[in-house]
């Protein structure tokens, strides 16, 4: 099957880079504040588009997003700890609203989409009988979290999520001054480095730092290592 015709999907390389096929669109997205309390994606600059391209994953390359073979360099360990388990086994809180109901994995990517002007998105789905308002603002809490930690479902039981195409964001946090996951959307299969398949989901936040305690995922701590690739001071990416 030629690399144009393939579906979408990432496979990890063991200690080594994410590799994208399927012409998944490549983007970079900056997470801004909007408002005292709430944020807002915009867009960053171009990235170079493939079929086919390889994303670091050791927070190491000189050439950010891209892999540049500093994995081997700087002999990374990128040993995929994280749990294979479906959303819905791993779930650590739910939370019964009067007219939808939110479940929380836990796994925080810590891009703070879950506040809102009105609240947070655990007090927000409490209040969704209040006004349309709250409802709509329970909905963006929750579904905009990029890690696809939170999950709404309505009175009748259905999940509420996006209607996202394939699609691979390189995030930066300039508020916190550091460069932030690969947020993944659309469903886009993840194969491990041993061939097996993570849940496709919607939504997932993967590490590009290298320290996560949760690999391949992102956990914050790029806060914590006040990670930053490069890529604002080159001002560019070579996808070779």
């Amino acid at each position: 099957m030629s690399p144009d015709k393939q579906d979408p999907q990432i496979r990890i390389v063991r200690d080594g880079p994410y590799i994208v096929t399927g012409k998944v669109p490549l983007s970079e997205k900056i997470i801004t504040p909007h408002g005292e309390k709430s944020y807002v994606y915009e867009d960053g600059q171009e990235l170079p588009q493939s079929d086919t391209y390889a994303l670091c994953r050791c927070g190491q390359s000189k050439n950010p997003p891209f892999c540049n073979g500093r994995h081997v360099q700087t002999a990374f360990n990128g040993t995929e700890i994280a749990s294979k388990d479906n959303y819905i086994d791993r779930v650590k809180q739910r939370i019964l609203g009067p007219d939808m109901e939110l479940y929380d994995d836990g796994r925080c990517a810590y891009a703070r989409f879950c506040h809102r002007e009105a609240g947070d998105a655990w007090e927000l789905v409490e209040l969704t009988d209040e006004s349309e308002d709250l409802k709509e603002e329970a909905i963006k809490a929750a579904c905009q979290c990029p890690s696809g930690r939170l999950v709404l479902t309505d009175d009748e039981g259905k999940v509420i999520e996006p209607d996202y195409d394939p699609a691979v964001e390189i995030l930066q946090d300039p508020e916190k001054d550091v460069s932030g996951p690969i947020a993944v959307k659309g469903y886009v299969p993840l194969f491990s480095a041993d061939g097996d398949s993570y849940e496709v989901r919607n939504r997932m936040a993967l590490c590009r730092c290298g320290q996560s305690k949760n690999m391949p995922f992102c956990d914050g701590q790029h806060l914590h290592q006040g990670f930053q690739d490069g890529l604002k001071e080159t001002g560019k990416a070579d996808r070779d």
